[in-house]
């Protein structure tokens, strides 16, 4: 499938990184509101420069737009490839308002395209194998799941040093005014809605505990940077989710079953280990035994994840997934629906601080497929 990507910032550094994975994917061109950015990447990275937008949607050989934008622009970028008949895979989130989500996969589906949204983690060895145990059985009914998406104190560390593999500097205002909750809850939600089915309700609270983390520039929002939510899934799951950037870094999972604990490190590494510990009985009292076995973890691909970044991933897996559906006209793993569900909770954790209570869920989505699993 021939894509085009618009957005030449830091995160587009990790795509290119690991396209070559993915030889289905053919890029014809990037393009950046910012024109000596869309050079200096095009130079580094060998690729052509569109110009203008408007060149990349007037391309019809471009099939797919990958929009790696900032968070503000998602919702504009995307409409625009989505009336120009472009299907669209789309960094986090699908818009920063819920009704321009929506109206995003209507328009999609009313069009014949498809859209989705990162994070493709879900699709990861770690995420995959988790889930293939899930399904077995082995560790009974699951009761609840404990998620930390913690960065440690962001605003503490040399942020204004780190830089990507073409030079461009992490883009700490737009992290900061977006804010933890938007940028990284959906690593975490997406594994647990894809295992355990939509969620039927969320009550959060998120807090900006550090209003100063900046003194070079003024930020024109102020966004939590602690957040906490209880979930509660169609199957009877119930997650503790916490998100935040002063705490100490900890991306962990741990599921609770009748009969034992699942667990692995890390979120972000397609490659962290999952352990699971059983119950046993010690007189009155049931305990976790000490011992974990360590599963082996599943061949999703031939080619180990990259270290792109702060973790291992594969940032190309889910737009090779969308060429993937297209390509064998099935349903995409990463629909549309799904990231619009996520979408939802992520606003509705995100807002909690103005909005407390109880939000009940509005959207859904069909049962996803695990991916092929080989030995």
């Amino acid at each position: 499938m021939n894509i085009a990507i618009v957005g030449c910032g830091y995160v587009a550094d990790y795509y290119i990184a690991t396209l070559r994975f993915h030889p289905e994917l053919k890029l014809l061109g990037v393009m950046d509101r910012d024109a000596e950015r869309a050079a200096l990447f095009s130079r580094l990275q060998k690729v052509p420069a569109y110009l203008t937008l408007e060149a990349v949607l007037a391309d019809s050989r471009v099939e797919m737009v990958l929009n790696l934008t900032n968070p503000g622009a998602h919702y504009e970028i995307s409409k625009a490839a989505l009336l120009a008949g472009k299907h669209v895979y789309s960094e986090k989130p699908l818009a920063m308002k819920m009704d321009q989500a929506t109206e995003l996969v209507e328009l999609a589906e009313a069009r014949n395209l498809l859209i989705t949204s990162a994070p493709c983690s879900l699709l990861g060895e770690t995420a995959q194998t988790l889930w293939k145990v899930l399904r077995e059985g082995t560790m009974g009914t699951v009761r609840v799941v404990y998620a930390e998406m913690d960065d440690g104190m962001v605003h503490r560390m040399p942020y204004r040093d780190w830089v990507s593999a073409s030079g461009l500097p992490w883009p700490y205002k737009d992290e900061f005014e977006v804010g933890c909750t938007m940028e990284h809850a959906g690593y975490c939600l997406a594994w647990l809605a894809a295992w355990f089915g939509p969620a039927l309700s969320v009550t959060s609270f998120a807090s900006l505990q550090v209003p100063d983390k900046v003194q070079d520039v003024q930020l024109d929002a102020g966004s939590p940077d602690f957040s906490v939510a209880c979930i509660q899934f169609a199957s009877g799951v119930v997650a503790r989710v916490t998100c935040s950037i002063v705490a100490p870094h900890d991306h962990s999972l741990r599921i609770v079953a009748d009969n034992g604990v699942l667990s692995t490190r890390d979120f972000w590494d397609y490659r962290s280990p999952v352990y699971s510990q059983r119950m046993i009985k010690l007189r009155s009292r049931v305990l976790l035994n000490p011992l974990r076995r360590r599963h082996q973890l599943l061949r999703i691909s031939k080619i180990k994840p990259l270290r792109t970044g702060p973790a291992w991933m594969d940032f190309c897996r889910g737009p090779a997934e969308v060429a993937a559906a297209i390509r064998e006209q099935r349903v995409c793993r990463l629909s549309a629906r799904f990231s619009l569900h996520i979408n939802e909770l992520v606003l509705a954790i995100h807002g909690s601080g103005q909005h407390s209570g109880t939000h009940r869920m509005t959207t859904t989505f069909d049962p996803i497929e695990p991916m092929p699993l080989t030995k």
